[in-house]
């Protein structure tokens, strides 16, 4: 079992208390999709890109989700992203 110092937790805490990365997790955490790549949840959480990478990267920091880049249709690169073990938080 993995112990969290005082200030991964409060990292964490602060990770959570955005509206945008709620949301985010979310998204993620729909049963039909496990990942899912930067342009589609910019639609459908109707943020900018830009915005939405910040939040990404913030939560990637703490643990939550991670970032992977994988080829798509035509050989283009695409990172998804997809929730972390909540589990592993202990």
């Amino acid at each position: 079992m993995m112990t969290k110092t005082l200030n991964e937790i409060i990292k964490l805490c602060e990770a959570l208390s955005n509206r945008h990365r709620l949301r985010i997790i979310a998204a993620l955490s729909e049963k039909k999709e496990k990942k899912k790549y930067i342009s589609e949840l910019a639609r459908e959480l109707e943020i900018s890109r830009p915005l939405l990478y910040l939040h990404l990267r913030k939560l990637e920091e703490v643990g939550l989700l991670k970032g992977k880049t994988e080829l798509g249709k035509g050989s283009r690169a695409r990172k998804y992203y997809e929730l972390c073990d909540f589990l592993n938080f202990a």
